[in-house]
Parts: structure tokens; sequence; C-alpha cells
């Protein structure tokens, strides 16, 4: 278990010992939080590094209004957001685009098991979700966020998350049991 607290003080006290603690507790969840969000692994190294930089640079202003976690994942979100909608502006594609693009990528990685069908299509399905969908069926079913952590992370309301994940559910299943 992390304890906030813990890092909290460490970066208050001596800035580098608290950011090494920072990274050995949140790097592996973020950057599987970021992978499923870009894919790509070489995409996920880069907005990790982008977040973690954020991070160093701007910890003395955390606020504690929400969990450091909450906060790092918010980060971690606008971060791979950003890379992705630079993808649609960068080429002047669609969102549509992108999303061939993720699929292409998720088959070309080795982040998930092909031998496993079920887990091939669980995956194209979740790419196939709009953007506010997929987020919240990431944060939810993978990074077991509770709800209310989920609307701090997007800025969003808890009721309008709930409905969201339903939707998210409800097509996953539709597009597995229809492919």
């Amino acid at each position: 278990m992390i304890n906030e607290n813990k890092i909290r003080e460490a970066c208050a006290s001596n800035r580098e010992r608290g950011f090494k603690m920072l990274m050995d507790s949140f790097q592996v969840p973020i950057y599987n939080y970021i992978r499923r969000l870009v894919v790509s692994h070489e995409d996920a190294e880069d907005v990790l590094q982008e977040v973690f930089i954020r991070v160093f640079r701007h910890i003395d202003q955390f606020r504690e209004e929400s969990s450091l976690s909450t906060w790092i994942y918010r980060i971690a979100t606008n971060e791979s957001l950003r890379l992705l909608n630079s993808r649609k502006e960068e080429g002047v594609v669609s969102a549509e685009d992108v999303q061939e693009e993720l699929m292409g990528k998720l088959k070309a990685s080795d982040y998930i098991d092909y031998e496993n069908e079920l887990a091939v299509k669980f995956q194209e399905a979740i790419l196939s979700l709009p953007e506010k969908q997929r987020l919240v069926f990431n944060l939810r079913y993978y990074d077991e966020l509770e709800y209310d952590e989920i609307a701090r992370v997007l800025d969003s309301k808890v009721e309008t998350l709930k409905v969201n994940y339903h939707y998210a559910k409800e097509k996953i299943k539709e597009y597995i049991l229809n492919r």
C-alpha cells in the first residue's frame, strides 16, 4: 500500500528522496494506465516521462485537495490525451483514424497475449469506446479507482461516470459477442 503522507513529507524535506519514493510507488501503475490509453510502449514511455517531469516541477504546488495518486492520474490523463489529440492535429485526422492507428499498434505490440483471442477482442473493444467511456472504464476496471476518485481525475460528476461505465461495459459485451 502506498503511503502518500510519507511521500509528501519526504518531498517536503528532501525533494530528490521524496521524488524517488514517488517514482517507486507510482511508476508502474501510471505506466500501465498510460499504456492502455496510448497503446504503444514508446508513446507510453514518452508520456510517462512528461508526467513525472510535471509532477517533479509542480510537487510543491500540490494543494492536497485530492489524494496524491488522483493528482498524478489526472496529469497522466491530460498528458495522454494531449498526445492523442496532437496526433489528430498533426495530420488533421479524425478520431476514428487515431482509433484505427491505436488498433494497429495494439496488434503490433507485445502488450497482450495474441494466443488468447478473447483478450485481443477485449482490448479492441476498449479501444473502440468513445474517449470518455474508455477513460472511465480503464480507471474503474483496471486501476480499481472509486467513482469519487475518478470524478476528481476526470473533473466530472459521479453519476455521469457511472452511466459512462455502464455504457462502456455494454458496448464491450456487444463488441465481443458480435465479432
